[in-house]
Order: structure tokens, then C-alpha cells, then sequence
């Protein structure tokens, strides 16, 4: 499998919508991605009449007034969303040729059965299809890996989904925490949450993550996400469904670089001293005389401080060499040693 324990994050730029029904900007977006060093593109694989249906009126118009989609109806805007299945192929082909991972979150059973003709290497599920068993066991029967966003569940539908991915035949299982509020807050993230599921659910965890900027993302690998999900696009100003809440190429391409340094900076335990770190020994603290004095003085803190460089003895000795007498003169600027006393 190519998301791995012990391997760099593996970052999936999510394309959504942001093609704004143009096949030409959707590979744009690919290239663009590509070149910004994720991991894979992944669509979303549906038709408006295969999410809903095509009333414009009750709990299928969106009247929230803190929604990107307010004052439309669920139908139109998956009309507006949706990846047409023709461009399909040619989007695949295009993340194979720049050696990305391409594939495709199935929102019914026929977007399944479309995805295989297409041989997609694993599926992702979203967190408002996290709750629908037996589109899920569709997808596991199929022995394909599985990501699956987490945003609204309880921990009793997570294990209902877990059981049902892992009784039905995929044993490659991802679990993304998500917050579902587009805009997301840091606030309402909760990362530390990415740990317990990964101990609760003994599998592998990543974050899907719509909050603004990159620092969400490269948190989270921190506490153990090896999969980072963002919203991509390219660029904000050109419009799009989910632009709002999308990264640009420059913003992609930083997300990239400081989550495989954050994966880096994570080590080992260690309280040793670094290879990298032994020439810079010299210049820690150490005794040094810092007046002149002859024989038979004694050391006080007047003549014998504390300051760089490290040539000296190490300041833990300090109190117990007060009072001390020198067994011979001895200039500013000399490192104290054991050898120097009587």
C-alpha cells in the first residue's frame, strides 16, 4: 500500500469542484498539484441525480446564512460540483503521467461500479457517506485500500463502519479525522484525537482538513496523521465551489515541504548528544579566571565567572571552587581546571 507507517506523509490534494466544469483547468489542476509535490489527486465521482433530487424547496434548499452555498438548492449545486464521468479517464491518465496517484471518493453504488472499470487503486469515503453501510460494503468488497473521512460521527458509527469495512473484505484501512463546517476552525479540529482513534481503532489515521492556511495540517503530523487531505485549487480569485477553503500552488507546495520536515523533526527518543551537535560544544558555559592573580590567591567571584566558551570546568563546580587557593599565577582569560589549585 502506498500510505505507510514509518514513511513521509502522504499528501492527496483534493480537486473537488474547483474545475468550475472545465476539463482543460482540471488538468491544470493536476499538473499544478503535481508540481507542488503531493502524493495523489483525488475526485469526487457522482451526478446530481445520484446525490439527490431535483426539488427547490424545504430541507433541499440551503438557507443557512453562514454557508458558502446559501440560496441554492442541493441539486443545482451538485450540478455546479460534479466531475462529469467522461473526464474520468483523461484526469487519470494525466496523474499517471506525472506520476501521482489518481482516484475518487464513489458517492452510490453505480459510481462504484464505474470507478472499477476504471481500475482506481483504492477509494475514499466522505464523512457525509460515513454512515451509509452498504454503499461502504460495496467499496470493501471490491479488496481495494479505504480512506475514510470521520467528520459527524459518533464513536458507535465508527465502529459500525470499521466493522463493516474490515467483515467485507479490505484489510487497508485509513481513518481521516474531519471537522464538516467548510471553513473549519482550529478550534474546533481536536487533534488529539488522531491518536486515540489510531490506538481505538488499531488502524491507520491522517487528517482531512478544511481550515485555512497550513498549520492545522502540519500539526497533525505531529501527532501521528501520515495522510493530509487539503482542498486545491488554482487560485481562490477564479471562483469555484469550494475555493474558499482551498490551498493555491505556492500554498500546496509549503504544506508539502513543512509536513515532511515535521514528519522529519520526529526521530526517535533521544537524549543524546547529536553528531551535528558536538561542534558546538565549545561554546557552551564553562569557568573561566577572568582577572589576573598570582599564587596563593584565592578564587572569588570577582576573578572567576561563568561565561563562554566551554574550555573550562562546567559551572556545576563553581560553588565548590570558591575560596579555593591557586597554585600558580594565572592570567585573564584562562579556563579553569582541576590542576590550577592547591
Amino acid at each position: 500500500m502506498f500510505i505507510e507507517e514509518g514513511k513521509e506523509p502522504f499528501i492527496i490534494a483534493e480537486m473537488s469542484g474547483n474545475h468550475n466544469q472545465s476539463l482543460e483547468r482540471a488538468l491544470k489542476i493536476v499538473e499544478s498539484a503535481a508540481k507542488a509535490g503531493v502524493d495523489a489527486i483525488k475526485l469526487q465521482t457522482y451526478t446530481a441525480d445520484t446525490m439527490t433530487l431535483d426539488i427547490n424547496e424545504r430541507e433541499f434548499f440551503i438557507n443557512d446564512k453562514d454557508s458558502l452555498w446559501q440560496g441554492t438548492s442541493l441539486y443545482k449545486l451538485y450540478q455546479k460540483a460534479y466531475t462529469p464521468w467522461e473526464w474520468h479517464k483523461a484526469i487519470f491518465q494525466r496523474c499517471k503521467e506525472l506520476g501521482v496517484l489518481g482516484f475518487s471518493t464513489p458517492f452510490d453504488a453505480t459510481s462504484v461500479d464505474f470507478l472499477e472499470s476504471l481500475n482506481v487503486p483504492c477509494y475514499k469515503i466522505a464523512s457525509f457517506e460515513n454512515i451509509d453501510l452498504p454503499l461502504i460494503k460495496k467499496v470493501a468488497q471490491t479488496g481495494k485500500p479505504i480512506i475514510v473521512s470521520t467528520g459527524m460521527t459518533t464513536v458507535a458509527e465508527l465502529d459500525d463502519l470499521v466493522r463493516t469495512v474490515r467483515e467485507n473484505g479490505c484489510t487497508d484501512l485509513t481513518l481521516l479525522k474531519c471537522t464538516s463546517s467548510y471553513p473549519s476552525t482550529p478550534e474546533e479540529t481536536n487533534l488529539l484525537t488522531i491518536p486515540h482513534m489510531k490506538r481505538l481503532f488499531k488502524c491507520k489515521v491522517g487528517l482531512s482538513d478544511h481550515t485555512l492556511g497550513i498549520g492545522v495540517a502540519v500539526a497533525s503530523v505531529a501527532l501521528g496523521a501520515i495522510v493530509i487531505e487539503k482542498h486545491f485549487t488554482l487560485a481562490r480569485a477564479d471562483g469555484g465551489v469550494d475555493a474558499a477553503f482551498s490551498l493555491e500552488p505556492g500554498e500546496m507546495a509549503q504544506l508539502v515541504q513543512e509536513c515532511r520536515s515535521a514528519w522529519r523533526a520526529l526521530g526517535h527518543i533521544s537524549y543524546e548528544i547529536q553528531e551535528e551537535e558536538k561542534k558546538s560544544l565549545q561554546f557552551r558555559r564553562s569557568l573561566y579566571i577572568v582577572e589576573n592573580i598570582k599564587t596563593g590567591d584565592v578564587v572569588t567571584e570577582k576573578n572567576m565567572r561563568s561565561i563562554r566558551p566551554g574550555s573550562g570546568l562546567s559551572p556545576k563546580y563553581y560553588n565548590i571552587l570558591l575560596g579555593k587557593r591557586v597554585n600558580h599565577d594565572i592570567i585573564k582569560g584562562t579556563a579553569v581546571s582541576w590542576d590550577m589549585f592547591l
